[in-house]
Order: structure tokens, then C-alpha cells, then sequence
């Protein structure tokens, strides 16, 4: 029994199909069933029903999973721990992370994580919705939201603030509010999928009591609020690690006082539990916290 195909199994498993396996290891599906049909053969029990409906598992399909996900991992942190000592953290680590987290933190620590740890390799998978870590073969999860499954763990590493901003041009055609209660007034622009967003404070003094927020534009994409921020459509609500460096850069104005610490939004790392102990997951992660304690990372 080939311990890669033991991996291959479980991502067959969490990926549905013999074909969406094969493509993300760019083989021939012939290839993915010919290891199946071996690994088959040395456990002697059927794993897998294929049907012209897809694939489900046998009652020893279910059980060999579970022992397979268990060994895939030990493998991992085995490889990781004595590949670290030789020679540091190394491999792929896949990443998911919100657009505008992504342009925010892990893009702009990549430099100094490379030049630190040589042997890594990231792959950013880029998304606003939650993942099937497991099934999409993510190692770590950027997040605003500890994870509610208890197969995952989350560690914290940071967090941002969100305040008011608008572009010059939208305050050259619209002006801009000097007291909250003239926002209604204004042209806003929302997040469709993120209603927490949608929940704008005044200022430190009145961290507890949201603004009146009805959108003129919505976008289920934080990016996107970004860009049409940018592009004077409205009056938005972004993150001040993103905004700070556009404020510098005159394409940005702060509206309203910004919220004070209380407003302050924490961002988590997270990970599958049998993972979280992986030399390389820890090397970035350690990383990104380091990165986000700076006083300004961004500037």
C-alpha cells in the first residue's frame, strides 16, 4: 500500500470525482483509476462505489478515510518536522483569503516571508465566501470570524479597523458629511454579503451606536467596495491598513472622526485541527502576526 495513493484516495473523496483529481495533479484520469484499483487491491476491500451518478463510499470506504486523512497528516508533519530541522519551513501552503485581505496583508508580507523562509511556497486561493477546507485543500484560512466547526482551530494574529472614506472626486461633486446624521444625504455604498459591514460607527465615543446606513450601491465583494470607493462612486467603509497608504497618496479622504480600538475587528488564521502543528503552517502564520503587530504595516 503506496502512501500516495492513500492521499490520492482522500482527495479523490473530497474532491467528488476521479476527473476533478486528476486534473488538479494534471494526469490522466486513466492513471487516478489505475491507483485506485491498487489501492484497492492491497486494503482487499472494494473502497468506492462508481456509478454513472458519481462516486459514494462503502461502510470500508468511510473507515479507511479516517484512517487515511490521520496517516496523510502524520506523513506531513513528520516530513515537515525533519525537512525543517535540515533546512527551515518548506513546501506549498494554500491560502484563502479575501481580495482585499489578500492586497492588504499576505501580498505585501510575501517578500519578507520568502527572504526569511526560502523553502516556502505559497498558493493564494482568492475568495469572499467561507471554504470547504478539507474538500478545496486549503492549509490556512485568512478570516474576521472564528470557525464554528470543531474539526478546525483558530489562532489569532491581528486585526483592523474599518472607517470612512471617500475619493476626491466624490467629494468634489458631492461634499462630503461633517456630522453623522448628514449620511443619509449622501450616496453610500454596502456590502451585500457581509452585513457586520454594513454596521458603520461615529467615533470612539460612540463606538455602540451604528450609523444610519442605507446603500445607493452594493457589491457582495470587499474589493469591489474598494474600487468603487475609489472611483467616487460612494462613500464606503474600508479597512485602514488599505486605506491608510491611499490617503497618503491623495486618492483617499477620511470622512468622519474614525472609531476608536473598540471598533476593532480581529483576524484569525485558521486551520484544520490535525494541521495546525505543521512546520510550514506555523512559519507563515508566526510571520503574518509579526507582520500585522508593526505599528503601520502598511506604510
Amino acid at each position: 500500500m503506496h502512501l500516495d495513493d492513500v492521499a490520492l484516495f482522500v482527495r479523490i473523496v473530497e474532491l467528488g470525482t476521479l476527473s476533478a483529481a486528476a486534473r488538479e495533479r494534471n494526469v490522466p484520469v486513466s492513471q487516478v483509476t489505475r491507483a485506485l484499483v491498487r489501492l484497492e487491491q492491497a486494503a482487499g476491500v472494494r473502497l468506492l462505489h462508481r456509478t454513472t451518478h458519481g462516486l459514494s463510499l462503502t461502510d470500508e470506504g468511510d473507515t479507511f478515510l479516517a484512517h487515511a486523512r490521520r496517516l496523510g497528516d502524520t506523513a506531513a508533519e513528520l516530513q515537515g518536522a525533519l525537512s525543517g530541522r535540515r533546512e527551515g519551513p518548506s513546501g506549498w501552503v494554500r491560502v484563502s483569503v479575501s481580495a482585499i485581505v489578500a492586497e492588504a496583508v499576505i501580498v505585501p508580507a510575501l517578500p519578507s516571508l520568502y527572504a526569511r523562509h526560502p523553502q516556502l511556497q505559497l498558493d493564494i486561493a482568492v475568495e469572499d465566501r467561507l471554504v470547504d477546507m478539507a474538500r478545496d485543500g486549503i492549509d490556512v484560512a485568512i478570516r474576521t470570524g472564528t470557525p464554528a466547526s470543531e474539526t478546525l482551530v483558530a489562532r489569532r494574529i491581528g486585526q483592523f479597523t474599518r472607517a470612512l472614506y471617500a475619493a476626491p472626486a466624490y467629494a468634489a461633486r458631492h461634499g462630503l458629511p461633517v456630522r453623522p446624521d448628514e449620511l443619509p444625504a449622501h450616496r453610500l455604498v454596502g456590502n451585500s454579503a457581509i452585513a457586520a459591514q454594513n454596521q458603520w460607527l461615529a467615533s470612539a465615543a460612540e463606538a455602540d451606536q451604528a450609523l444610519p446606513m442605507r446603500a445607493h450601491t452594493r457589491t457582495d465583494n470587499s474589493a469591489v467596495v474598494l474600487s468603487l470607493v475609489l472611483h467616487g462612486v460612494g462613500i464606503g467603509r474600508l479597512m485602514d491598513i488599505v486605506a491608510r497608504p491611499l490617503v497618503a497618496a491623495g486618492r483617499l479622504l477620511p470622512v468622519l472622526p474614525s472609531p476608536g480600538p473598540s471598533a476593532a475587528t480581529p483576524v484569525y488564521a485558521v486551520m484544520l485541527r490535525e494541521r495546525q502543528r505543521l512546520p510550514k503552517l506555523r512559519a507563515c502564520i508566526d510571520h503574518w502576526a509579526a507582520w500585522l503587530a508593526q505599528p503601520d504595516p502598511s506604510g
